[in-house]
């Protein structure tokens, strides 16, 4: 699984009041600012949208619908509330919705490791069968517990973060965490006996 690059500093460090008055803006037409909330969330809403679909290119159509259906839904945002966890459920939703949409296809796309000049072979080899490992053993959890345990352990998102962008209660999500990791382990514990 390819790892998404940081936001920029500066839009990293947009305070909670920073990003009520970013979406203020971008709610009166202005599209920078909308753009500049878009920078700020576009990795963790592509990890999210992997975490329903698995397949890196439909996660990323996904994100995409998301952002989109975020910025005309934007006048529905209460300022109240966080913005983070409310854009995540709407990519979250987009990305259930085109899982029921899709038709099955198989498609593998071509590792960037394996250009020239890449690190070594073994090592590309070892990362691969570990990053499919994991995808597989993700993929056998509940989607819930799936989207949780990726926001938490992944993303950072606190317990009750993560509750507002599922909607179920806090407590849920502490057990959906725990029984996700544990399942994990389990599936993992070939890997790391390795």
């Amino acid at each position: 699984m390819a790892v998404d690059p940081q936001p920029p500093a500066s839009v990293a460090r947009i305070t909670p009041q920073d990003e009520a008055a970013l979406v203020a803006r971008a709610v009166a037409g202005d599209r920078a600012a909308f753009g500049l909330l878009v920078e700020r969330y576009a990795g963790v809403a592509r990890r999210v949208a992997r975490a329903v679909l698995g397949d890196p290119d439909d996660a990323d159509d996904a994100a995409q619908d998301g952002l989109l259906s975020a910025l005309v839904k934007l006048e529905q945002y209460d300022p109240r509330r966080p913005f983070g966890p409310w854009l995540l459920r709407i990519v979250a939703n987009a990305a259930t919705d085109r899982r029921r949409r899709r038709k099955v296809r198989q498609a593998e796309p071509l590792d960037p490791a394996l250009a020239a000049g890449g690190p070594r072979p073994d090592t590309v080899a070892e990362r691969r069968e570990l990053s499919e490992q994991l995808r597989r053993a993700l993929a056998e959890l509940p989607e819930r517990r799936r989207i949780a345990v990726v926001l938490f352990d992944v993303e950072g998102y606190a317990h009750a973060e993560i509750a507002h962008i599922l909607g179920i209660p806090e407590g849920t999500v502490r057990s959906e965490v725990f029984h996700a990791r544990r399942r994990l382990r389990v599936l993992l514990g070939d890997w790391k006996e390795q």
